[in-house]
C-alpha cells in the first residue's frame, strides 16, 4: 500500500524532477546514488524555505538598525536642541542680571540725588529759620536802643533845662529829627537787607521743590522699568525651572532633597548670584531687593539642577546604533531557567561599541562578575549606582574618577549571555530601579 502510494508520488513530480542518478567511481568499484523525484522536492522547498528565512532575517535587521539610527539622530538633536536653549537663557539671564545692576546703579544715583536735594532744602529751611531769628533779634535790638534814645533824649532834656536855668540855649528839637532821621536810616536798610536774603532763600526753596519732583517723576518712572525687568526675569525662571523639576520628580528623586545634597557639597558663596545688600542699616528690605533676591535664588536653583543633572545617570551608556532587546521587570529566561527578574536593560548592538559613563562618579569594581561577565560599577552622587555588564574591554579602574561621557569600556558577549550587547542597570539605595525612568525624564530636558 505504502510503495503504491509512494510510487504515485513519484510518479506526480517525474514531470517537474526527473529522476536522476549520481554515480561515484572508486578504483574498483563504480556506485551510484538514485535520487528520486519526492528527494529532489524535498531538498528544493528546504532550499527556498531557508532563503526566504535568510532574506526575512536580514529585513528584520536593516529595520531594527534604521529604527536605532533614527532614534539616536533625534536624541543627538533634543541635546543639541537643549544646549541652544540653556545657553540662550544663559544668555539672557547674563543680560538681565546686568540690567538690572544698572537699573540699580540709577536707582542708587537717584537716591543720592533726592537725599542731596533734601539736604538743601533742609538747608535752606534752617537759613530761613537763622534769618527770622536775626529779624527777631534785630527788632529787639531796635526796640532796646528806640528805649535807650528815649532815655538818652529825657536826659538830654533834662540838661537843656539845666542850660536853660543858667541862661543857655536849648537845640532840642532839631537834635531829635536829625536822631529820629539816623535811626530810620539804619532801620531801613537793614530792613532791605534782611528782605533781599529772604527772597534769594525763597527762590532757591522753590527750585529745590521742583528739582524734587522732577527726581521723584524719574524714581516712579524708573520703579516702572525695574518692574517689567523683574517680570521678566520671574518668567523665565519660572519656565525654565518647570522641566528640570519635572526631570527630577519623574526619576523618583525628591529635588528638595537632592539640591540640599549638592548645597552640602558646594557651599561656597560670592559672586553674581550672592544675595544682593542694598542697605546697612538694619531696615527691612525694600520690595525691589526681595524680588531681586528671589530672582537670583532661582537662577541659583538652576545652577545647582545643572550640577545634580551631571551627577546623576541622565545619558544613554551608548551613542551608536543599536535596538533594545530586553526592559527592566520579570521575564523568561534566555538560558531556559524559567522565570526570573531583569535588574535593568539589554542595549544589543556591534562587538566593541564603546560604553559611556552616564554620570559623574567613581569606580568601585572592574573585573570579571560571574554572571554579569567583565563588569564596571560606578558610584555616583545621592546613593545611585550604575552597573555596565558583559563588556570585551575594560578600559577604567577601581578608583578612577570618571565624568559623563568619558569611555569606560566595549561591548561584548562575556558571562552569562546568549549574544553581543549591554546590560546596563542603575541603582538607589542597593536597590534596583528602571533605567528607562531617568532615560525618558532626560527627555524633558536633553
Amino acid at each position: 500500500m505504502l510503495t503504491r502510494l509512494s510510487h504515485r508520488i513519484n510518479l506526480g513530480f517525474e514531470r517537474f524532477f526527473p529522476e536522476r542518478r549520481l554515480f561515484l567511481k572508486s578504483d574498483n568499484e563504480t556506485r551510484f546514488i538514485r535520487l528520486r523525484p519526492v528527494t529532489q522536492a524535498l531538498a528544493v522547498s528546504g532550499a527556498g524555505i531557508a532563503l526566504g528565512w535568510m532574506i526575512l532575517a536580514t529585513a528584520i535587521i536593516l529595520m531594527d538598525s534604521i529604527s536605532a539610527g533614527s532614534g539616536r539622530e533625534q536624541t543627538q538633536r533634543q541635546q543639541s536642541l537643549y544646549e541652544q536653549r540653556l545657553n540662550a537663557l544663559s544668555q539672557d539671564r547674563d543680560a538681565r542680571a546686568e540690567e538690572a545692576a544698572r537699573a540699580h546703579d540709577r536707582f542708587n544715583l537717584a537716591l543720592e540725588q533726592v537725599a542731596q536735594m533734601q539736604g538743601r532744602l533742609l538747608a535752606s529751611e534752617d537759613r530761613r529759620r537763622e534769618l527770622e531769628t536775626g529779624i527777631d533779634v534785630i527788632q529787639n535790638t531796635l526796640r532796646r536802643t528806640i528805649k535807650e534814645r528815649d532815655e538818652a533824649r529825657a536826659l538830654a532834656d533834662q540838661a537843656n533845662v539845666a542850660l536853660a536855668s543858667q541862661g543857655g540855649v536849648a537845640n532840642t528839637d532839631a537834635g531829635r529829627a536829625r536822631d529820629a532821621m539816623d535811626t530810620l536810616d539804619i532801620m531801613a536798610d537793614v530792613l532791605a537787607a534782611t528782605a533781599q536774603e529772604r527772597d534769594l532763600m525763597e527762590g532757591a526753596a522753590e527750585q529745590s521743590a521742583e528739582r524734587v519732583e522732577a527726581v521723584m517723576a524719574e524714581k516712579k518712572a524708573l520703579q516702572s522699568r525695574n518692574n517689567e525687568i523683574f517680570a521678566k526675569l520671574e518668567e523665565a525662571v519660572s519656565v525654565s525651572m518647570e522641566p528640570l523639576d519635572k526631570m527630577f520628580r519623574e526619576a523618583g528623586m525628591s529635588p528638595d532633597d537632592l539640591l540640599k545634597a549638592v548645597k552640602r557639597g558646594y557651599s561656597g558663596q560670592g559672586g553674581p548670584l550672592s544675595p544682593l545688600v542694598l542697605s546697612t542699616s538694619g531696615s527691612v528690605s525694600n520690595p525691589d531687593e526681595l524680588r531681586a533676591n528671589a530672582i537670583l535664588q532661582g537662577l541659583d536653583r538652576m545652577n545647582l539642577y545643572r550640577l545634580a543633572a551631571f551627577k546623576a545617570p541622565f545619558a544613554m551608556p551608548v551613542k551608536g546604533s543599536f535596538r533594545w532587546t530586553s526592559m527592566f521587570g520579570y521575564r523568561r529566561d534566555p538560558k531556559g531557567a524559567g522565570t526570573r527578574m531583569h535588574d535593568g536593560v539589554d542595549l544589543a548592538g556591534a562587538y566593541g561599541m564603546p560604553i559611556y559613563a552616564t554620570a559623574d562618579g567613581v569606580v568601585i569594581e572592574a573585573g570579571w562578575g560571574s554572571g554579569y561577565g567583565r563588569l564596571i560599577k560606578i558610584k555616583h552622587e545621592f546613593g545611585i549606582e550604575t552597573r555596565y555588564a558583559h563588556l570585551s574591554t575594560l578600559r577604567v579602574n577601581v578608583g578612577d574618577r570618571v565624568s559623563r561621557g568619558d569611555r569606560i569600556g566595549d561591548m561584548g558577549n562575556s558571562g552569562r549571555s546568549t549574544g553581543t550587547h549591554l546590560h546596563y542597570e542603575i541603582r538607589i539605595g542597593g536597590r534596583p530601579v528602571n533605567p528607562m525612568t531617568f532615560i525618558k525624564a532626560a527627555n524633558h530636558v536633553f
